[in-house]
């Protein structure tokens, strides 16, 4: 049975009613209001779009490599940038919105971590050639927020032990995935690779957006494992 459902989609995707897609989750940014009272080596996000930008990147780069026409559907956690536009009096909504449409995406907001997993998991199956997370993170969880509600602290995560609720089935055999947020690769990607059955690459140490800022992907200040 599962060697016919392999074989079934297979066809559907090389024939095209299956439609290949990659898929992008973009965390949000903390407020300054509590930022600025840390200290200088302990603030986070003073430019509100590094992971708008970093998932611009890669779209572009997704775009160069498998066409103008590829899929990219762009989870986006919504609450943090409506909070960061009342505080910097901008329509950050509205300029994601903008940039969505202008690169011919499919953007999915969501407020909640158990949302983003809905939203991946709305995927038709092994259609995800590729996943990639821009956001704040530990060891344990990507988090969609941080600092946009509660200074330094989450209030929308998805933790590693919540991996197993992401349906493998949604992925393409050989998909790429990859965390381009802090310290994931010291434990979630462990956690990854035995709920989805594929490897995700994440960092041993801090990652770093400066890099955003000049069109490039984030870099990182200690090594990439699986």
């Amino acid at each position: 049975m599962k060697t016919a459902l392999s074989i079934f989609t297979f066809l559907l995707l090389t024939s095209g009613f299956l439609q290949a897609r990659h898929v992008i989750l973009c965390g949000g940014p903390a407020l300054r209001e509590w930022e600025d009272l840390r200290e200088d080596d302990r603030q986070h996000d003073r430019w509100w779009a590094n992971f708008v930008r970093a998932s611009t990147i890669r779209i572009d780069e997704l775009r160069k490599v498998h066409g103008d026409n590829t899929k990219v559907v762009w989870i986006v956690y919504k609450n943090a940038y409506v909070r960061r536009g009342q505080e910097d009096g901008k329509p950050y909504t509205e300029w994601i919105e903008e940039q969505a449409s202008k690169r011919g995406v499919t953007l999915k907001w969501v407020s909640t971590g158990p949302q983003a997993i809905s939203a991946i998991n709305s995927q038709p199956a092994g259609s995800i050639k590729s996943f990639d997370f821009f956001g704040h993170s530990n060891k344990n969880c990507f988090m969609l927020d941080y600092g946009a509600e509660v200074m330094a602290a989450s209030k929308a995560w998805i933790h590693e032990t919540d991996l197993k609720k992401i349906r493998r089935s949604v992925f393409a055999s050989k998909a790429k995935c990859q965390s381009w947020g802090c310290f994931t690769g010291e434990s979630m990607s462990a956690y990854w690779k035995r709920a989805i059955g594929l490897p995700l690459v994440g960092a041993i140490g801090k990652t770093d957006y400066i890099s955003v800022g000049k069109g490039q992907l984030p870099t990182i200040n200690g090594a990439w494992t699986l």
